[in-house]
């Protein structure tokens, strides 16, 4: 009872804050992995532009993201994808009350031109800096798109790098219930695609393929932390498929379209189960009548609808950011660093990229 009325004082808190704080026009900055991303905000929620350059392209020739030719494609877009950001939003620099930046976790070398181009914006127009974690900025993706969205609620954050179930307290405390002991849900998704012969990207293709398959016809492992019923383990499934498949081909049997699909969505149904399970005991343990989705794998269609079925049937609210707010941008960092500004955080001009940073 004390925590609850704690987590109600803190989010009084920040709306007597907010009232205070005015109408704060923001500029954030998103290149953790391989999306050079800049917004423009007003107060966290209201989203003025949200320019994106994906680089796809460039990796998928590699199955994957390689980290020195994500940062120099950062360099060579950031300038491009900031000046759009504010021509979109018909604003410019003169014309921003503070810059919000991602600066962990994420690639080291991509961080750092996200943070020095940051640097150089406050430094140059004389307004406050603010650091922002990757993990919170997803979270926050929810209020941009749900108004009605207040804390406390409970969030499942999944991604390629990051597979969390946290407690979002306030809107810039959070609670780590469960993380993933090994693989993220979508690095799994893509170790699995590049193995059946889909490529990569490997989440849209597997959900994809999925649609055609049997959820059943692979009955694959749903690991048990037993320190931790909340964390998740993604290396045993993602062995198992690894193992279905070398036996196939070991007997000489083809690797053909309807295996690819069967195999894709016996996997899925192990992702959805696993995700369930942890979701629903903790809704009830915790006592908690909202939840949330955020992260890239959370524009997978399969696991939203299973997840609000469940969710609701079990008397919570349900929330999902649309897909573009799923998949990294920076519009989900202007709403993180926005309640973070109007909690006094700021950074200082030796604010430095940080790869491992931690949820705290």
């Amino acid at each position: 009872m004390a925590k609850i009325k704690k987590e109600k004082k803190l989010n009084r808190l920040y709306k007597a804050k907010e009232k205070v704080g005015g109408g704060i026009t923001m500029l954030s900055i998103e290149t953790s992995c391989d999306e050079t991303a800049a917004a423009v905000t007003v107060n966290g929620r209201q989203v003025l532009s949200n320019a994106i350059y994906s680089q796809i392209d460039l990796h998928t020739i590699y199955g994957g993201v390689v980290p020195e030719i994500a940062s120099r494609a950062h360099i060579e877009k950031i300038n491009q994808i900031v000046q759009k950001a504010l021509d979109d939003a018909g604003k410019t620099l003169d014309d921003m009350d503070a810059v919000a930046v991602t600066y962990g976790p994420g690639l080291v070398g991509a961080l750092l031109v996200g943070v020095a181009f940051a640097k150089a914006v406050a430094f140059a127009k004389n307004i406050p800096l603010v650091g922002v974690h990757h993990i919170k900025g997803h979270v926050c993706a929810n209020y941009i798109e749900y108004p009605e969205l207040e804390p406390p609620f409970l969030c499942l954050v999944a991604s390629g790098g990051h597979t969390h179930l946290v407690k979002a307290v306030s809107y810039t405390d959070y609670e780590i219930i469960g993380r993933t002991r090994d693989d993220a849900a979508g690095e799994a998704y893509d170790k699995i695609a590049r193995a059946i012969g889909l490529g990569y990207p490997g989440g849209p293709k597997v959900e994809k393929a999925a649609h055609n398959g049997d959820p059943h016809a692979f009955e694959f492992p749903r690991a048990k932390i037993a320190e931790n019923p909340y964390d998740f383990s993604f290396s045993g499934v993602k062995s198992a498929v690894l193992n279905t498949i070398n036996s196939y081909k070991m007997k000489g049997i083809e690797i053909d379209e309807k295996f690819q699909a069967d195999i894709a969505a016996s996997f899925q149904q192990d992702v959805v189960d696993t995700m369930k399970e942890r979701v629903l005991m903790a809704l009830d343990e915790f006592g908690m009548d909202k939840f949330a989705m955020a992260g890239g794998v959370a524009s997978n269609q399969t696991l939203r609808a299973a997840l609000k079925e469940a969710v609701e049937g079990a008397g919570a609210s349900f929330y999902c950011p649309s897909p573009i707010l799923c998949t990294d941008n920076a519009a989900m960092i202007g709403a993180a660093g926005y309640y973070e500004f109007i909690n006094g955080k700021r950074a200082g001009l030796d604010l430095n990229a940080v790869p491992g940073l931690k949820l705290e």
